[in-house]
This record gives structure tokens, C-alpha cells and sequence, in this order.
């Protein structure tokens, strides 16, 4: 599109909208992954510029995101603190993502079940909130993530600190309380940041704060780790490469459906990798497209990339001297913060709808956000996967069986023509026919082995009609050849009719039709009728 002054201006609004919405979360995400509230900006600087300037969404604003956080917290709680393992893996993870986008495999990231997405999504914010209910009341964060916070709340009672829980009970009034009409002119978070830090100094002055924060530009983490060490590294990494994926590509629908233009979803995962890489080498948090940043940007004005690379580079600016203002900002103002963004992460729209959802996909979402919650990121997104794939698979087999039917005299059939189904009756019975209509796959080969097997009973020859076969993987034609089989050894004579396409071509490089006469396989259906019955005209000629 054409750039005018109106959208130079809305694109300078937009930045400046982003980043004083971005500052806040980037404070509070540096906090809660336990690396420190400037890595928190340092990611938001790196991600959101260079994600900006390569990434294929115009309008897009990426920086660190509640999902991103906890999966770094638990990097840096795995490998003890060690922040250079921790960066190096997210430098490998942003290597990763440019990976992605170079293989062309951006559209196959949204395949990813939305049962699945929807119970990691809830468990994410599920984690943040668990994890905030220390600070909230002015303890120190522990470790062992949500289910050592929940174990340390049994000493809560004696270690609330009520400066830090009405600071925090202040900051999460005015994130939920803040009026509609104003937030597109100050932002909640900003509003909370802004109060909370004021009470905390002159008021409620006994609540824990950030403490040293340092100021200027980051130092340089080369992402050095030894060989032995490459398993521990890549698995988390890979981690982070996918749900980095996912969370921006999920942002660039949003940001496609407020601006009405389309996204290239493999230059943004080069773009979302390149600013993990980077931010990995300066010391930030890992990030990826921000929804409600994004969102922001795009209501003030902002529509091209400018307005992205604008906001990263306003926070490089209150970055270089932000360290004394930051360092008196309490934690509860923090966690009260992300309380409210946890909450919001959860998916309330699905968990509202599940009493109406069929059973096997809520529960992919209750194993996937439990499994979150209580074990580990990896394990939930695997175990999703593969719970996901047996819902489908199950779901597969129900429609595609919908395509078999097993006639012996089909007098009412309308996929048979007046000669077909008048050459059958001539064969009173003898003669069986399987229609297979559709696509077979790995989901339907056990029950079609086992239904289209029976068919066979009681006659002396069987036709399969593939005419209306559209496809057939792998297990579906080792299935076939398993019912020919078992049908030819029990003495009854098997002819195919209608074999094309991917079908016919399955079939056949699987050597599943070798065990067939050639004149056994017929182009039409009404050919292989003609066929079987001079099969069977012969056999009882030779009695």
C-alpha cells in the first residue's frame, strides 16, 4: 500500500501506544521467569524490532508473552540458574524458528488441534496465577514451579506481608476495574504500574521491591555449551521454537481479522527467530507476537512495521535509564499485573462451552492443561498430540466406514444401473458386492479388515467397487490385501472393479493386488459382474 502521512502518524501513535502498554508486562515477565525484570525489556527491545522489521505481519507487536515467560522459567529452574545455558537455548530456540519458516512449515503450525492449543493456553495461565499467589502477599518466589508454590502456601497465613497484599490487591482492582472508555487513552497496566509504585513508596513502604536493576546497554552472551550438554539444550529449545510459533501465528490471524490483510506466516517465523536469536545474545526474554500489544497498535493507528520497530526502540530508550525507577517498583504491583493477564490467558470461551463439546476433545484439553499445570510443557504438548490424534483417528473411522457397503441382491441401491443390478439377480446370491466409497486411512484399516472380512459369508464370489475410491493410504491397502486373503483362501473367488487414481496406485506399488488374476481386475463394475460370472460358470463345469 501506499505510505501517506496519516499512516506515518498512525504508526508513530501506535508505537508509542505498544510501548507503554509493553513496559509494564516486560517489568513483570523479567520478574516472573526469575531472570530479572531488565531481561524482560532486553527481549521486548530485540524481539519487538527485529520481529517487526523481518516478520511477515505488518502490524504485529511481539515481545515477551505469559506462555514464553513460563517456559523460560522453567529453562532457567532446570538448568539451576545457569543463565548462560538458559540464553543459549533461546538463541537456539529463535534458530530454530527461522528454521521453520526457511522449510515453508509456518501453515503447519495452525494444524496443531485447538483441544490442544486451548488446554496448554489455560494451563499457561493457570501456572502464571499459581506461581503469583506468593508475591501477591509479599513472599519470595520458590522453587519447583506451581506445584512448589502450592506447597508453600500452607505457610502463607503466617507470612503475609499486608503492605505488599493491598498494594497488589490495588493493582488488580485497576487492571479489571479500569474504565473501558479510558484504556485506549492510558492502558491498565500502566495504571496499575504507575499506583502501586506510588503507594509502595509513600504509603505502603513495607512491601518487597525489584531491587538492583541495571541500566545501559547488555552485555553479550555467546551461546557457548558443551557437546555432552546438546540434549538438554535442544529439547527445551524446541519447545520454545513451537509454542513461539504458535502463539505468533495465532496473533496474526488476530491482527489479519482487524485489518482485513493477510499474513506471510513463514517470513514471520524468520522474523520471530531472528529477534529470539538476538535477544538470546543480549541477555532478553524469548518472546513472540503480543495479542493484546498487537491489538493496541493496531486500534491507535499503527499498521505497518514501523509502529513495531517504533515500540521496541522506545523501550531501548527507557531501558538506558530506567534502573532507578525500576528498582523501587514492589513485586506485588507485579503480581497483581500478571494475575490479571493469567486470567485472561485461560481459555474461559472453551471451558464454557465444554458441557457442550464432544467428550474426547474436552478431555485433550482438561488431560493437556493438567498435565501442564502438574507435570511439565513438554509432556502436555506430547501426550495433547497424541490423545488429539486418537480423537481424530476415532472420528476418522465413524465417517470413513460410512462409505462400505457389503449387498448380496442390492434390489434398492442407486450407485447400481439398470444392467449391473440386472446381471446380479441373474446370479441369485452368489455373488457378494462391497461398495468402498471415499478415502480409507490408518483410522478405518482394523474395521474394515473386519467388517468387509464378513461380507464374504455365504457366497461364492465377491466384488470390491472402487469407482467411488478416492484414496487409500498405506494401512488401508495392507488391510485390503489381508481381506483378499483371507477370502481367497476360503475358496472364494475375489475380483476388483473400478481401481484408480491413489488408490490404484497404493494398491499396487504394495503388491497387494500380485496375489489377483489380471482378469480378476476389471475397469467397471458391471465388467467385473461378467467376469465372476464366467468364474463361476467354469468352476461348475469342472464339477
Amino acid at each position: 500500500m501506499s505510505y501517506s502521512f496519516n499512516t506515518l502518524r498512525g504508526d508513530v501513535f501506535g508505537g508509542v501506544t505498544a510501548a507503554v502498554v509493553a513496559l509494564p508486562l516486560a517489568l513483570a515477565f523479567g520478574v516472573a521467569s526469575g531472570v530479572g525484570a531488565i531481561a524482560g525489556l532486553y527481549g521486548a527491545i530485540a524481539v519487538g524490532f527485529f520481529a517487526a522489521v523481518f516478520g511477515g505481519t505488518p502490524a504485529q507487536v511481539s515481545g515477551p508473552t505469559g506462555p514464553m515467560t513460563v517456559v523460560m522459567g522453567a529453562v532457567v529452574a532446570e538448568h539451576g540458574g545457569n543463565l548462560a545455558d538458559a540464553f543459549a537455548i533461546v538463541f537456539l530456540g529463535g534458530f530454530l524458528q527461522m528454521t521453520f519458516g526457511f522449510l515453508r512449515v509456518g501453515r503447519f503450525v495452525s494444524y496443531t488441534p485447538y483441544s490442544v492449543v486451548s488446554g496448554f493456553m489455560s494451563g499457561i495461565g493457570v501456572i502464571i496465577i499459581l506461581i503469583q499467589t506468593l508475591p501477591f502477599v509479599g513472599m519470595p518466589a520458590v522453587t519447583g514451579g506451581p506445584v512448589g508454590a502450592i506447597k508453600e502456601w500452607a505457610n502463607l497465613a503466617s507470612h503475609i506481608n499486608s503492605d505488599a497484599l493491598i498494594i497488589a490487591c490495588f493493582a488488580l482492582a485497576m487492571m479489571v476495574l479500569w474504565p473501558a472508555r479510558l484504556r485506549t487513552v492510558v492502558p491498565p497496566p500502566l495504571v496499575a504500574l504507575a499506583v502501586g509504585t506510588m503507594l509502595g513508596l509513600f504509603v505502603f513502604d513495607g512491601a518487597p521491591v525489584i531491587g538492583n536493576v541495571p541500566t545501559g546497554l547488555p552485555d553479550l552472551h555467546l551461546p557457548l555449551f558443551a557437546i555432552i550438554d546438546l540434549p538438554s539444550i535442544v529439547q527445551p529449545a524446541f519447545v520454545l521454537a513451537l509454542l513461539g510459533s504458535i502463539d505468533s501465528l495465532l496473533t496474526s490471524l488476530v491482527a489479519d481479522s482487524i485489518t482485513r490483510t493477510r499474513h506471510n506466516s513463514n517470513r514471520e517465523l524468520i522474523g520471530q527467530g531472528i529477534g529470539n536469536m538476538v535477544a538470546g545474545l543480549i541477555g532478553g526474554l524469548p518472546g513472540a507476537g503480543a495479542t493484546m500489544r498487537t491489538v493496541v497498535n493496531v486500534r491507535a493507528g499503527g499498521r505497518t512495521p514501523l509502529s513495531g520497530a517504533l515500540h521496541a526502540l522506545i523501550l531501548l530508550a527507557l531501558a538506558l535509564g530506567l534502573g532507578p525507577l525500576a528498582e523501587k517498583v514492589p513485586h506485588a504491583v507485579l503480581a497483581g499485573i500478571l494475575m490479571k493477564v493469567g486470567w485472561d490467558i485461560i481459555d474461559w470461551g472453551y471451558i464454557r462451552r465444554c458441557h457442550r463439546a464432544p467428550r474426547d476433545k474436552v478431555l485433550v484439553m482438561l488431560a493437556t492443561l493438567g498435565l501442564t499445570v502438574f507435570v511439565d510443557l513438554i509432556t502436555a504438548v506430547a501426550v495433547g498430540l497424541i490423545l488429539a490424534g486418537f480423537a481424530t483417528a476415532r472420528w476418522m473411522e465413524t465417517e470413513e466406514m460410512k462409505g462400505v457397503t457389503a449387498l448380496a441382491i442390492p434390489e434398492n441401491d442407486h450407485h447400481l444401473g439398470t444392467a449391473e443390478r440386472k446381471a446380479l439377480e441373474k446370479l441369485d446370491g452368489k455373488i457378494g458386492l462391497v461398495f468402498l466409497r471415499g478415502r480409507f486411512s490408518y483410522a478405518s484399516a482394523r474395521e474394515l479388515s473386519q467388517r468387509v472380512g464378513t461380507a464374504v459369508l455365504g457366497h461364492e464370489a465377491m466384488i470390491y467397487d472402487f469407482t467411488d475410491a478416492a484414496h487409500v493410504d498405506t494401512s488401508a491397502a495392507l488391510a485390503i490385501e489381508e481381506i483378499l486373503t483371507r477370502t481367497t483362501s476360503n475358496g472364494v473367488a475375489c475380483f476388483l472393479a473400478g481401481l484408480s487414481g491413489t488408490a490404484e496406485s497404493t494398491l499396487r506399488s504394495l503388491g497387494a493386488l500380485d496375489q489377483l488374476p489380471a482378469e480378476h481386475i476389471a475397469p467397471t463394475l458391471l465388467a467385473a459382474i461378467h467376469a465372476a460370472a464366467a468364474e463361476l460358470a467354469r468352476a461348475k463345469e469342472q464339477l
